[in-house]
């Protein structure tokens, strides 16, 4: 259920939020920190893993197997998460064969297929609407128009079609008749090869009421004085091959009297002046509410509200890239939207209408970082409107970066705490698909770190930590710049411990480097005498990255580790905080059996035997679990000068009595992986002292955590080994006691977790 409610490693589809309808992101919040619908849940399932429900047929394509008819709604619903998770191709589609799908509304956006699967998989179909935008280059626009022309009934009923940035071959200049599907009511063909002729085909269709024309090559618009009395939607920006002058587009568009919408923005990268003149006119789109001129040259406050105040139903107005939108008239009137770059609620509506048109996304964002830059409100509905725009661009590096430090601004300090954690996990998700398609940028890559610093991100939020580590650890490797570098190295001794053993093992090269990157800043800080922030979480991240890491704890020793680590000791020998961190990291090390002898060094044994002594409780502990690891290694290992086996095994097992009890409170909180290392210890009757401190680090974790740490102690086999320690006839007494306190807290925690649960799952003991 985690991966349906975090869907950090499955793509989902984004529905754009009205952040003018949804201020303060209430609607956001609530959609966001919803579980997903159960229906929704099984066409994930069903989509992500289609093969094990299906049979292949001769031709290779899948056919589920028999289930029945699916609703339509269902059909249509599965066949878009297939699109948005990129498992439609000619193989899969096959499912869409047959009487068991029902489809109306059918989207196939990029989807790689070709002529021949989609005519088999679709074209029998009662289809009402049909997006193919951006379809791979084996399925061509004519051969989508050719398949729904074979159908009488898609010919008769199909009413919206979208067909923007299709292909369209070389040799097939000439596109097939539009005017065959005399349903249509909707009609979006912009940035494909559409022309004159093709204008003059769709205005002849009888129920036509909305048209996108935009960047085709159409350069005369008389053909739409056919449909004059049934258009209601005209698009039509970035017309570049259009040749008639301005006064002649005026008199087609005065014409037009039934349009409500009308878009003639500019992308600034084709100047028209049409806007300009459109404003001066008084007699012309009398039943006009919407009217996009965003990227319009020459366009004033005084000139746009006069033209809105002659016509007081206009429900919306686009004016971003332009040098209107400021005044009052457009920033106090709730009941007229604006998309433009005065406020973040004109902003916002940019980014929602835009969310398709790179050029008014990298404007929409840039105005966007300005206003967010001290941003103190939280703005969720905002944040999933940047979101929407990286997935839509992933690609384009200015929309990314200005993305990302529009996250950054958003997130920032307290503002992530009001944010939902999907939303938070789908933003992360992007920024690091950024950094995979921009290794290089920098600038990119600095945003990207500062988010991650954000500690409700990194406690709360699901996301790929192993990708995370492996950035920052790359990060950390590449650049000095003290403040960064403090932040690098507090975001690994963070990832560090939410890595997986096996996820740490495949930082095979990052680790090797990483390691002696932080002892290179240990080592200065020690010869500067500097006890700072930064040297604290340098220490905490070995610490953290040598836990349970053989391979990390082995790079520690080979870069010199042991002797910066003495050199620490002695430079730092009043600090409980920095002596913690340095024989927790050293613990690591002592339980590895090939390593542990490398400790034996007599500048090290020093410290370590005067800081058991130590009256801060965690110092004191984890001096003595490097004792306890090492003393396993036999009287011959014990030669160091100034030490004796036994003198040590005696100050160890006193210094273990006077501990309080094992449930007291340490300031650092211990915590562990996993008990086996502390197994062998447990098994060795011969040398009761490790026994007894093995114990009582074992019941203070428990206490601390019993539903992990007991649940832990019944999967690794530990609870056989302290049934020994109970049994055993010669078992020290206070050994004894503490394998008994710890059985019976075992069995007193999961009596009470059946009772409150309900289970009736047996103990296993």
């Amino acid at each position: 259920m985690v991966h349906f409610l975090h869907p950090g490693l499955r793509p989902r589809t984004i529905v754009t939020p009205n952040a003018l309808e949804d201020p303060p992101g209430c609607y956001v919040v609530q959609e966001e920190a919803s579980p997903y619908s159960l229906v929704d849940i099984c066409l994930i399932v069903l989509a992500t893993d289609l093969e094990r429900f299906c049979s292949e047929r001769q031709d290779g394509t899948l056919c589920l197997h028999e289930l029945g008819s699916f609703p339509q709604e269902v059909a249509d619903r599965l066949l878009q998460m297939m699109t948005v998770h990129g498992k439609l191709n000619d193989r899969t589609v096959g499912i869409f064969q047959g009487t068991q799908m029902q489809l109306k509304q059918v989207c196939i956006r990029k989807a790689n297929i070709s002529a021949a699967a989609f005519q088999k998989a679709f074209c029998h179909h009662r289809i009402i609407e049909l997006d193919a935008t951006g379809v791979g280059v084996t399925l061509t626009i004519p051969d989508i128009l050719n398949s729904l022309g074979s159908s009488p009934w898609t010919r008769q009923h199909l009413q919206c079609l979208v067909l923007n940035s299709g292909n369209l071959l070389l040799e097939e200049a000439v596109l097939p008749r539009f005017s065959q599907l005399i349903g249509l009511r909707v009609l979006s063909v912009s940035n494909i090869p559409f022309q004159n002729r093709d204008l003059a085909d769709v205005a002849l269709l009888p129920r036509l009421e909305s048209l996108d024309i935009s960047n085709t090559s159409v350069s005369d618009l008389s053909a739409l004085l056919a449909c004059k009395d049934r258009l209601k939607s005209l698009t039509m920006h970035y017309l570049k091959c259009l040749t008639m002058p301005t006064p002649q587009v005026l008199e087609i568009i005065r014409e037009l009297k039934g349009l409500v919408h009308l878009d003639i923005s500019d992308d600034q990268q084709f100047t028209s002046d049409l806007a300009f003149h459109l404003l001066q006119q008084t007699d012309i789109l009398p039943n006009i509410l919407s009217l996009d001129i965003s990227g319009g040259k020459q366009i004033t406050d005084e000139a746009v509200e006069a033209f809105i105040r002659q016509r007081p139903a206009m429900q919306f107005v686009g004016l971003l890239a332009t040098d209107a939108g400021y005044s009052d008239f457009f920033t106090s009137d709730p009941s007229l939207m604006v998309a433009g770059g005065a406020n973040v609620s004109q902003i916002s509506e940019a980014l929602r209408r835009y969310s398709e048109r790179v050029c008014f996304m990298k404007e929409a964002l840039i105005r966007l970082f300005t206003q967010t830059f001290y941003m103190q409100i939280t703005k969720p509905a905002v944040l999933k409107l940047v979101a929407v725009g990286m997935r839509n661009h992933p690609l384009d590096l200015p929309v990314q970066f200005t993305a990302s430090a529009c996250t950054l601004n958003l997130t920032r300090q307290g503002l992530a705490l009001g944010m939902p954690v999907r939303l938070l996990s789908e933003v992360i998700h992007l920024l690091l698909k950024a950094l995979k398609n921009f290794p290089n940028n920098q600038q990119l890559q600095k945003n990207c770190l500062l988010s991650l610093t954000n500690a409700r991100i990194l406690q709360d939020v699901p996301f790929n930590r192993f990708d995370a580590a492996k950035f920052v650890m790359k990060w950390l490797c590449k650049h000095e710049n003290p403040n960064m570098q403090t932040m690098a190295v507090s975001v690994i001794s963070i990832l560090a411990l939410q890595l997986s053993p096996e996820q740490t093992a495949q930082l095979k090269a990052e680790l090797f480097i990483v390691v002696r990157e932080l002892l290179a800043i240990v080592k200065q800080k020690t010869s500067e005498n500097l006890e700072d922030i930064t040297l604290t979480f340098t220490l905490r991240a070995l610490w953290n990255l040598t836990d349970e890491s053989p391979a990390t704890c082995m790079h520690f020793v080979e870069n010199q580790g042991l002797a910066i680590f003495v050199q620490v000791l002695e430079t730092f020998p009043s600090e409980s905080t920095i002596q913690t961190r340095v024989l927790g990291l050293l613990n690591n090390v002592a339980e590895v059996k090939e390593l542990s002898s490398e400790l034996m060094m007599s500048s090290l044994m020093t410290h370590v035997s005067r800081l058991l002594h130590s009256v801060e409780m965690e110092v004191s502990y984890f001096a003595a679990g490097i004792i306890s690891h090492l003393i396993p290694l036999g009287e011959e290992a014990w030669t160091l000068s100034g030490f004796q086996r036994s003198t040590i095994l005696d100050d160890l097992y006193m210094t273990v009595l006077k501990w309080p009890s094992p449930s007291c409170k340490m300031v650092a909180l211990v915590t562990y992986r996993s008990f086996k290392s502390f197994f062998p210890l447990l098994s060795n009757f011969a040398v009761f002292e490790i026994q007894l401190w093995a114990l009582w680090a074992m019941h203070h974790v428990c206490s601390k955590n019993p539903t992990k740490y007991c649940r832990m102690l019944m999967e690794e086999g530990g609870l056989q080994l302290l049934e020994d320690i109970r049994d055993h006839a010669q078992a020290e007494p206070h050994v004894h006691q503490i394998a008994v306190s710890i059985l019976v807290d075992f069995h007193m925690h999961f009596m009470s977790y059946r009772k409150s649960s309900g289970s009736k799952v047996p103990l296993q003991t």
